[in-house]
């Protein structure tokens, strides 16, 4: 583990090494295995490996929207080269769904006329948190300290507040920004023509959700859902598992409102943080337990309990 991660996010740490190591898979973005989920819609899948993300491919007329990049230009390269085995237009844009390494610390591959656009909220997050969280990620394993120590940072150079709109000449896109949940900067990407929406971190696919540190917000987490619910897509991408209907959302909103139930139940009975987390945790990771990473339960109890 590094030594230099401060006490304040050291078990986030520790829960994070545990998850990877457990795994003992290098997160590297998959060749050869990308496919059509809707007519020039790609997603090069995650394989359920841990830190590594669901990556969308979107291919108009007037050029390719990429979603998130994986962990490094390394992976970023591969992404690349994926998009030129489908087609010949340039890389017009790339977008982020959160600052974390896995999903954005690749943006340096892209090409230089590559248009990046990020949520406000999620730039200020990576110029605050990007170095402590690339020495925390190079404490996991070698493999992923040698993924990261080439990494620089680029920045967008377009950036919205709530929402934004890419036009790649015949496919309209949303991106949209509604507030903390995962991260204090999480975007999400729905296509309205297609009913298909990209979710990032906030909507995953038998994973337990991260809250990993003090941005991490609950409350509106299960808010964002209740939206998501309503815009009714027709396929779901998670940032993380298989890809799946709207059913997916309802499921992560289901469970993130079991444990702030759970937790309140707990606190109003006079039960303490710790006495909330040992009761609660067991009775979670049963209900839950074909979901992958419930080292993550702990950090949700603490969440709802603040």
């Amino acid at each position: 583990m590094n030594r230099r991660t401060s006490c304040a996010v050291a078990p986030i740490v520790m829960v994070l090494a545990t998850v990877v190591c457990a795994q003992n898979q290098t997160p590297l973005v998959s060749s050869g295995k990308t496919r059509e989920i809707a007519e020039h819609i790609y997603v090069i899948p995650d394989q359920r490996v841990n830190l590594v993300p669901n990556i969308g491919i979107i291919v108009g007329r007037d050029g390719v929207l990429v979603i998130d990049t994986g962990m490094g230009p390394k992976n970023a390269e591969t992404v690349l080269d994926e998009v030129k085995k489908i087609t010949s237009e340039r890389v017009a844009y790339l977008t982020v769904t959160h600052f974390h390494p896995e999903h954005g610390m690749g943006a340096q591959a892209f090409p230089s006329g590559t248009t990046i656009i990020y949520p406000m909220a999620q730039k200020t997050e990576l110029m605050e948190k990007s170095a402590d969280i690339i020495r925390m990620f190079n404490g996991f394993s070698p493999e992923i300290a040698g993924l990261l120590k080439p990494v620089r940072m680029r920045m967008p150079n377009v950036t919205f507040r709530e929402e934004a709109e890419v036009d790649l000449g015949d496919i309209p896109v949303q991106l949209l920004h509604w507030g903390p949940a995962h991260t204090r900067g999480d975007e999400f990407v729905f296509l309205p023509k297609q009913r298909i929406l990209f979710g990032g971190d906030v909507v995953v696919n038998r994973f337990f959700p991260i809250m990993p540190d003090a941005d991490a917000n609950g409350g509106n987490w299960i808010k964002m859902l209740e939206r998501m619910e309503k815009m009714n897509p027709a396929i779901v991408v998670p940032g993380h598992g298989e890809v799946g209907d709207a059913s997916l959302i309802t499921k992560m909103r289901e469970y993130l409102e079991f444990v702030r139930d759970r937790v309140q139940q707990m606190k109003s009975q006079g039960n303490a943080l710790a006495e909330a987390e040992k009761g609660l945790e067991p009775e979670i990771r049963a209900k839950y337990k074909d979901w992958d990473n419930p080292n993550w339960v702990k950090n949700a109890i603490d969440n709802f309990y603040k």
